[in-house]
């Protein structure tokens, strides 16, 4: 069975390309997209109970206004023991900073952090870390 990805990104246009490189990677069923960290958890409060509806992979992008990737990343801790789904988490992100390098890798439920632009390569290794 093919699986869900959720890209949380505020740059339109790298929105537009990962989607491309999901498509082309022929490993994913469906992709959504949102603009921030707010409008992904609302959106995943609002299908907690429906896990069919639930991403299987979120690609989190840090900067973004609203909330921004650390933000999203703090609320989903408190409704992950709501959810009855594994949801594997990647950073995906332009930061140059080591302290976002860091925080990633310390973080327990971010698996990764990969650079941007997001390559098929890299969805390979995330689905041979499945």
């Amino acid at each position: 069975m093919k699986k869900k990805v959720w890209v949380i990104d505020d740059d339109p246009i790298y929105q537009i390309i990962a989607n491309k490189v999901i498509q082309k990677s022929e490993m994913f069923s469906e992709a959504e997209s949102f603009k921030n960290g707010k409008t992904a958890i609302d959106a995943l409060n609002g299908q907690i109970k429906n896990t069919e509806s639930l991403p299987d992979l979120i690609l989190l992008d840090i900067n973004m206004p609203i909330m921004d990737g650390w933000e999203f990343m703090e609320k989903m801790t408190t409704i992950k023991p709501l959810i009855n789904k594994q949801i594997l988490i990647y950073i995906v992100s332009s930061s140059i900073a080591q302290e976002d390098k860091t925080m990633a890798k310390n973080h327990p439920d971010i698996l990764g952090y990969l650079s941007k632009p997001l390559s098929i390569d890299d969805l390979v290794l995330i689905a041979s870390n499945d």
